[in-house]
């Protein structure tokens, strides 16, 4: 067993959730050499905290929260580069790493999506990798948000009518 030190029983459930918790980093930062940093990152920190798993939540859900929370903080690391960045530039704007243009280029569906989440606030992008990408229920979003249901909903269809916004201005 895993919790109890079995090096073999880990690997065994890294292999089985491993391209679970890729895709739910891959969603929220996009397909970046990181993600693939963090993704591990996810498995570190569980190996560190498997102790005290307590298994309230399905594992699944343990490691979405770990991979949701360190891609956020992610995001946030970039926002902090990006406006270092900004203040060297003359007119003191933010850097776009990726623009219209270059989304409009990318012909194939899965870049464009993966271009429209990147637009999204990563708040409004968490809900939509976890319910369309991930397939979690309402409820099980919410749980590994700690948010209410609702809040789920609300942002899942505000975020829908934003990517729609975004995709057809890409998609013409």
């Amino acid at each position: 067993m895993a919790k109890a030190g079995d090096q073999l029983a880990f690997r065994q459930l890294v292999e089985l959730h491993q391209q679970q918790v890729r895709a739910t980093v891959i969603g929220m930062l996009g397909p970046q050499p990181e993600a693939n940093d963090v993704a591990q990152e996810v498995f570190i920190r569980f190996y560190k905290a498997m102790k005290s798993f307590r298994g309230e939540a399905k594992l699944s859900s343990y490691l979405s929260r770990i991979a949701i929370n360190l891609s956020l903080n992610e995001l946030k690391k970039r926002k902090k580069q990006q406006q270092r960045f900004a203040s060297l530039t003359p007119n003191g704007k933010p850097l776009v790493i990726a623009d219209q243009h270059q989304a409009a280029e990318q012909k194939d569906t899965q870049d464009m999506v993966q271009y429209a989440l990147s637009i999204l606030e990563p708040d409004f992008r968490s809900v939509v990798v976890l319910r369309m990408i991930d397939g979690y229920s309402t409820e099980e979003t919410a749980k590994i948000l700690q948010i209410p249901m609702g809040t789920v909903g609300s942002r899942l269809s505000r975020a829908q009518l934003k990517l729609k916004e975004i995709l057809s201005t890409i998609v013409k």
